[in-house]
């Protein structure tokens, strides 16, 4: 058996958490002082001036200007006790918390430390006249204007809505710019910490809410601020930084050394397999169409791929896997599907239950949640789970919700957890799986990403609007006809403002792929298939290129009689620059116009450039709805101009 896949230090709320003010102290510098009754922070590209007795903070940078970084808290302090300065930092109290700010590798680092369960807002961050454009990793990120109509209306779904940092955001992170210029904030201790987004006056900012619980462990509410150079991604690029400076990444190379098998998701299209398409004639049919790799799925409706249909998939140099989940259970005379059914006693014994003892309903109001940590009491549970799952064969495996970051409390006196707790206990038994099959899990947030090598979901900036259509079985389908789940299959129309929210170019930027590209493989989520979404198409596939990431799709024999000579076409495009940049970081990312619709990425050191044009018009030579790619060596770009379906 290979070594199980571990981080020492996966994300900041897993660093910073156990040493609390002390690893403020340890990384701080001495260029802290008092001016007044204000303390003095210097950064890189200038100072910070923190008001103890409102935790208002503005920035002078280099060039002589002045930025609010923060406004004051939204709720009273109370009385600010006696600034002290010593050791490299300033500390103070309020009635209930101690402060402390330092400096931190260039940036400033405020930590708040509560004496009692309670809760604050703060940071109030955007505030800034001078800011136009806030960035957050929903998904694969988004970077969206302050002031415009649309998005601070109820139909942009993003103003009244509150993201915690752990489920909500993809990464702990957000980030401001405007005129040249920007700041970035990271949430160090991420459980406990949510994201309110505010319109107010016609602009939106954001408010950081954080709640001290002795029980979660969550006391500590620690925010560092970094001056940037108002590029859409240097949040993204600050919280890359961080992550290593942390030990919070492992790089996909080291992967592939430790387990070579990883190495074939590099170049693959992923698929979720069904009918026809989960038989060994269905992977010779995929083989003949030309697709040389690819990672193959299928979802757990009792119909298996079979150890001859896994066979033909390896043997084609493909990785295929079941789809399985160990966050739900239903008694098993009621199960809607396999993966929720469980030898006894865990039906109800195992379930996570609430403060009042009751158990706590699973989603969609199925069965119930499980514990992580009474799994982790019955280790031999998710051992006979996997050998049962991997019997015909896989070399992959994908395990659904436990990297999405829905954490949980479990007051149950035999099995109690924290959030925290949980968050670990997922950790290890993922990295249990990873340590022989090639694994991948939901949305993969930050923390999970070292004992991930793919994921299902980052590349997805999903708003409300989208759980509200699907769960319209009449808009969006259901779960029929066996084959071909129109859930699935059945193409759809997304509403304008669900369309805007989700997938307009011009809003989209790589945050996730600008940390973790060379880290972790990311798709689209596996409900969302290419071919779901027919008006999406085009900019779906020229985003993906730009971003360099694979497709996700979904197969049958009627969707490979359609579209599969197009899907052979797109892959043979796709697969040389996934080889040339997959385990390349994503260097750079920039608009090309005004209107945001050209964009570029680079990839490590000019091994791969890429320009999409998403416009409705000719740029620089680049037709409409084209991408241009140009690998390190080559002559000429690669040109794609993906048609509509």
């Amino acid at each position: 058996m290979r070594r199980q896949r571990t981080a020492a230090c996966l994300v900041g709320a897993l660093c910073v958490m156990t040493g609390g003010l002390g690893a403020v102290s340890q990384a701080a510098a001495p260029e802290v002082e008092l001016d007044g009754d204000r303390v003095v922070v210097s950064l890189a590209g200038g100072r910070a001036v923190v008001d103890p007795a409102t935790l208002e903070v503005k920035a002078r940078t280099a060039d002589g200007r002045e930025w609010q970084l923060s406004a004051p808290a939204a709720e009273p302090l109370g009385p600010a006790g006696e600034v002290r300065v010593e050791d490299g930092r300033a500390s103070w109290r309020y009635p209930g918390m101690t402060v402390t700010a330092a400096e931190q590798a260039g940036r400033l680092s405020i930590a708040v430390h509560a004496d009692r369960d309670t809760a604050m807002t703060w940071p109030v961050t955007g505030t800034d006249p001078g800011v136009s454009e806030m960035q957050f990793p929903r998904g694969e990120g988004l970077s969206v204007p302050v002031a415009d109509p649309w998005w601070n209306s109820g139909q942009a779904r993003l103003a009244g809505s509150e993201a915690e940092m752990v489920g909500g955001l993809t990464m702990p992170f957000w980030g401001h710019s405007g005129a040249g210029r920007g700041v970035s904030y990271i949430a160090e201790n991420d459980i406990g910490t949510s994201l309110r987004f505010v319109s107010q006056r016609g602009r939106l900012h954001a408010e950081t809410v954080h709640d001290f619980s002795a029980r979660e462990g969550t006391l500590d509410h620690a925010v560092t601020f970094a001056l940037t150079d108002g590029s859409p991604v240097a949040p993204a690029r600050d919280y890359r930084r961080w992550l290593d400076e942390h030990g919070g990444r492992e790089t996909l190379r080291r992967k592939i050394a430790e387990n070579p098998e990883v190495g074939k998701l590099v170049g693959a299209f992923h698929a979720y397999t069904w009918g026809q398409a989960r038989t060994p004639e269905g992977v010779r049919r995929l083989r003949e169409l030309g697709i040389d790799r690819m990672w193959l799925g299928y979802d757990a409706d009792g119909r298996p791929m079979s150890p001859e249909a896994v066979k033909a998939a390896k043997d084609a140099g493909y990785l295929v896997g079941p789809y399985d989940s160990w966050a739900n259970a239903q008694d098993p005379a009621q199960a809607d599907n396999p993966s929720s059914r469980w030898p006894a006693p865990v039906w109800q014994e195992a379930c996570v239950r609430e403060a009042d003892g009751e158990v706590m309903p699973g989603f969609r109001d199925r069965g119930c949640y499980l514990s992580s940590e009474a799994f982790a009491r019955n280790p031999r549970l998710m051992a006979d789970r996997t050998g049962e799952m991997t019997a015909n064969g896989a070399n992959s495996y994908f395990l659904d919700v436990d990297a999405a970051g829905e954490l949980h409390t479990d007051h149950s006196p035999a099995h109690p957890m924290n959030k925290e707790r949980d968050r670990r206990n997922r950790l290890d038994r993922m990295g249990r799986l990873a340590g022989d099959l090639v694994l991948g899990s939901e949305s993969a947030g930050a923390w999970s990403a070292p004992v991930l090598s793919y994921n299902h979901g980052s590349s997805t900036p999903v708003s409300d609007h989208l759980w509200e259509l699907e769960k319209d079985k009449d808009f969006w389908g259901g779960y029929a006809p066996e084959g071909a789940p129109e859930a699935f299959f059945e193409p759809v129309e997304l509403p304008a403002d669900a369309a805007k929210a989700m997938f307009a170019p011009q809003y989209r930027v790589p945050l996730y792929q600008t940390v973790l590209h060379d880290s972790v493989i990311g798709t689209d989520r596996w409900e969302l298939p290419w071919s779901k979404l027919p008006r999406q198409a085009t900019d779906r596939v020229a985003m993906a290129m730009l971003h360099n990431t694979p497709l996700n799709l979904v197969l049958n024999e009627t969707e490979l009689d359609a579209h599969g000579a197009e899907i052979a076409a797109l892959q043979r495009y796709f697969a040389p620059l996934h080889q040339a940049a997959a385990t390349e970081p994503m260097t750079g990312f920039r608009w090309l116009t005004a209107d945001h619709l050209v964009q570029r990425t680079t990839f490590g050191d000019g091994a791969l450039t890429v320009t999409a044009n998403f416009s409705g018009r000719a740029h620089d030579g680049l037709p409409a709805g084209c991408v241009d790619a140009t690998v390190k060596g080559d002559t000429a770009p690669r040109r794609l101009c993906p048609g509509p379906l």
